[in-house]
C-alpha cells in the first residue's frame, strides 16, 4: 500500500520504509505482539541522536517532553488504557497515531466521540440484510473498530472521549477491565476475547470538562498523560516548520517560508496569548484557543494563497490577512479584539523593528477593514 492516491496517508503508510528498517534492526524485548520494542517506539516518535549509533537518521515526528512519550509507551506495555488529555492543538491525536503505527502498524481503528456516538460504535452492529436472510450470526455481525482491535490484539483509538455520552463511556469499562465483549443475541460463540497486545488510546480536550465527565470507574482504567500547551518558542517553531514542510511536499509546492515571517507568526501568537491571559472576561478573549495547530492553519492558508493567487512568494501582508481571517470567528467581537491588538501591539512593533512588520501591519489593517 502506498500513499500516492491518499489525501492524507496514515503514519504507518507514510513511514512504511522507516518502520520496516527499524523493525529489521530491533533486537530489544517486545511486549505482547508489538512490532517494535519500547525503545524503538520512542526513537521512531522522538527521532534519533548520534549516541544511538544508527546507520541512518530518524527524524523527530512529535515535539514535546520525552517523559510524556515514555509514560505513554509504558502504559500501553502494561495493557492499561491510555488517556491523552490537553488543550486543543497540543498534538494528542498525532501522538496517538504515531504510537499505534509504531506498536502495531495500524492506526486506523478509530472511534470518533460525538454526541451521536452509540454503544454500537464501540461494540458491534448487524448487517440487516444478512440478518433477514440468514438470521443473527457472527457472519452477519459488524464489529466496531474497538472490537476489531480486540480480535487482532492491536491498538484501538477513541478520539474525543468526553464528547460521547455517559452510557457509551460506561460500555468501555467492561472492555478495559474484563477484556471481552459479550454478544447476548447469539447462543454460541457469543464472547469476543481480546488478544494480547490489545489496548485503547483515548484523547480528551481539557476544555470539554463538564460536557460529559468521566466516571471514577472509567478513570481508574486509564492512565492519564496530560499534554501541556507548547510555550517554548523554539519547540513551537520546530513543530510549525515540520508541519509546513509536510504541507509543501503534499501539495508539491516549491515555496520558501522566510524565517523572519515565521518569527512574526510565532511572536504574534505569543502576544495574543499574553493578551488573552490578562483579559478580565471572556468577551475580551478571542474564541480561538490560539494553539500551535491554529498557527499551522494560518501558515497553510497563507502559503496556499501565495501559491495560487500571489507571486509564489510568501509575504507579510498575506500572512497578516490569513491570521486575521482565521482568528476572526465572531463578528464583531473578535474583529474588535484583533483591531485593538493591531493598534496596541503590532503597530508599535512595526515602528521599533520595521522590515516585514510594516507590511504585516498594513495587511492586517486591510483585512480587518474588509471584514468589518
Amino acid at each position: 500500500m502506498t500513499d500516492i492516491n491518499m489525501l492524507r496517508a496514515p503514519a504507518e503508510v507514510k513511514y512504511t520504509e522507516e518502520l520496516d528498517w527499524l523493525e529489521s534492526i530491533d533486537d530489544g524485548p517486545k511486549p505482547f505482539s508489538w512490532r517494535l520494542s519500547p525503545r524503538m517506539v520512542r526513537l521512531f516518535i522522538l527521532g534519533s541522536e548520534p549516541s544511538d549509533g544508527l546507520d541512518r537518521q530518524i527524524p523527530q515526528k512529535w515535539f514535546g517532553d520525552r517523559g510524556f512519550v515514555e509514560r505513554s509507551i509504558v502504559t500501553l506495555a502494561s495493557d492499561r488504557g491510555l488517556l491523552l488529555i490537553g488543550d486543543p492543538g497540543t498534538g494528542k491525536s498525532w501522538l496517538a497515531e504515531l504510537l499505534s503505527a509504531a506498536i502495531c502498524r495500524n492506526s486506523t481503528l478509530v472511534v470518533q466521540g460525538t454526541a451521536g456516538t452509540t454503544e454500537d460504535h464501540i461494540k458491534y452492529s448487524w448487517n440487516v440484510s444478512m440478518v433477514i436472510a440468514k438470521g443473527q450470526s457472527r457472519e452477519s455481525m459488524i464489529p466496531s473498530p474497538i472490537m476489531t482491535a480486540m480480535e487482532r490484539g492491536v491498538i484501538g483509538r477513541f478520539e474525543e472521549l468526553t464528547r460521547s455520552t455517559s452510557d457509551v463511556q460506561d460500555a468501555l469499562i467492561s472492555i478495559l477491565s474484563e477484556k471481552y465483549v459479550s454478544i447476548p443475541e447469539l447462543d454460541d460463540d457469543n464472547l469476543v476475547f481480546a488478544k494480547p497486545g490489545f489496548s485503547i488510546i483515548a484523547t480528551a480536550n481539557s476544555r470539554d470538562r463538564g460536557v460529559n465527565d468521566l466516571s471514577s470507574a472509567l478513570k481508574r482504567r486509564f492512565n492519564f498523560v496530560r499534554i501541556p500547551v507548547v510555550t517554548n518558542k523554539r519547540s513551537e517553531a520546530e513543530i510549525v516548520r515540520f508541519r509546513t514542510s509536510e504541507l509543501l511536499r503534499r501539495h508539491r509546492i516549491e515555496l520558501e517560508v522566510p524565517p523572519t515571517l515565521l518569527d512574526i507568526l510565532l511572536q504574534s501568537f505569543a502576544d495574543l496569548r499574553t493578551a488573552a491571559a490578562s483579559a478580565t472576561s471572556d468577551d475580551d478573549k478571542l474564541e480561538s484557543a490560539l494553539s500551535t495547530a491554529e498557527q499551522i492553519g494560518v501558515l497553510e492558508d497563507a502559503v496556499l494563497h501565495s501559491q495560487f493567487f500571489g507571486d509564489r512568494v510568501l509575504g507579510a501582508r498575506t500572512l497578516a490577512g490569513s491570521l486575521v481571517s482565521s482568528l476572526a470567528r465572531r463578528s464583531p467581537e473578535d474583529l474588535a479584539i484583533l483591531n485593538k491588538f493591531w493598534h496596541g501591539v503590532v503597530e508599535p512593533r512595526s515602528k521599533d523593528e520595521g522590515g516585514p512588520w510594516q507590511d504585516f501591519l498594513e495587511g492586517g489593517r486591510e483585512t480587518i477593514a474588509t471584514l468589518s
